[in-house]
């Protein structure tokens, strides 16, 4: 069974054994420490998908546009004609995708059901679970798309492997994420940076989850390579963290960014932190307010590295993971 919303029905099929009808527990949810979580596949997301959390994706997403200057891919897709977004969120990629890609059909996945129903109509979405195993048919999709997933994966080469099965040869995966370091190229950020410590912080706290998006980000392009994909190409763009760089644009991506942090600090840590560190709720709330001192005051230059990855499915077999 899959739970879809949409105009018209996807050609492709269903994704995995895990798809499943609207029924009241896909749009029922979990409540902790007054945010709101994902019922389906409970505790496999360690982020909120309540009001507040949307309004922070769609904020990331203007800032990634900014970022990416207006590109929504860099994987060098012509005419596709059958689109998966990984992790929709609330599906703005995948909207947007379906406006520029008329003749695709373009389907969002998520743990969620918060996408909007008013869609164009070669954009649907599905209730799924990426990590069980894909039902989705071989070789039916020319591109895959996953965006910030690097919280949430435990498991990339099983990801990568069913991906390349279900990609038609010559068909491309792309992979974007904020890497969860902050960086600065110059001495303005001084040894005991509090944004620095909060996103180790965050990365410690995730990684006693079972999810360690560092080391994720660092080898996407090794796994890519051994799940057989060939034409493995790196973009790593800086997304500066507030206002200080004298470029316009590039000020305008760090306001966007940090604005998109700030607003998110409760959401990113008020789960993991209290699961994976033992934190109480009330240790956390302390905390933050430092944290978000230091996000809205800081002076340094520090930016967050973005990693744009994308890969080829090879048309011979024979080419299988040759470069």
């Amino acid at each position: 069974m899959t739970e879809q919303s949409g105009s018209r029905a996807s050609p492709s099929g269903m994704l995995s054994a895990d798809s499943i009808s609207m029924s009241d527990d896909v749009r029922d949810y979990v409540f902790e420490n007054s945010r709101r979580y994902h019922k389906y596949s409970e505790g496999r997301y360690h982020f909120p998908n309540d009001d507040a959390e949307q309004e922070r994706e769609d904020m990331q997403h203007a800032m990634f546009m900014l970022l990416c200057d207006g590109k929504l891919h860099f994987a060098p897709i012509q005419n596709p004609q059958s689109v998966l977004d990984m992790g929709t969120g609330t599906g703005i990629w995948a909207i947007e995708m379906g406006d520029e890609y008329p003749d695709a059909e373009v389907l969002g996945i998520d743990l969620s059901p918060i996408q909007p129903i008013w869609v164009p109509r070669n954009v649907q979405f599905l209730v799924d679970n990426v990590e069980e195993e894909w039902l989705q048919p071989p070789s039916s999709l020319d591109y895959i798309h996953s965006r910030q997933m690097a919280p949430t994966i435990r498991d990339w080469p099983r990801i990568f492997a069913e991906a390349y099965k279900a990609l038609k040869p010559g068909g491309w995966i792309e992979i974007q994420d904020l890497k969860c370091r902050v960086h600065c190229d110059d001495d303005t950020m001084t040894e005991g940076d509090l944004c620095a410590s909060f996103a180790r912080t965050l990365t410690r706290a995730l990684s006693s989850l079972g999810i360690d998006m560092i080391d994720s980000v660092e080898n996407y392009p090794r796994w890519l390579r051994e799940a057989g994909f060939v034409r493995v190409h790196e973009t790593v763009l800086k997304a500066p963290l507030g206002t200080w760089p004298k470029d316009p644009h590039e000020a305008k991506v760090g306001l966007y960014n940090r604005n998109m942090i700030y607003d998110g600090l409760h959401g990113f840590t008020i789960r993991p932190f209290t699961h994976g560190l033992g934190w109480t709720p009330e240790e956390v709330e302390v905390y933050l307010v430092n944290v978000r001192k230091a996000v809205l005051r800081s002076t340094a230059h520090i930016y967050l590295p973005f990693h744009s990855v994308y890969a080829q499915k090879p048309y011979e077999p024979g080419t299988r993971g040759s470069r």
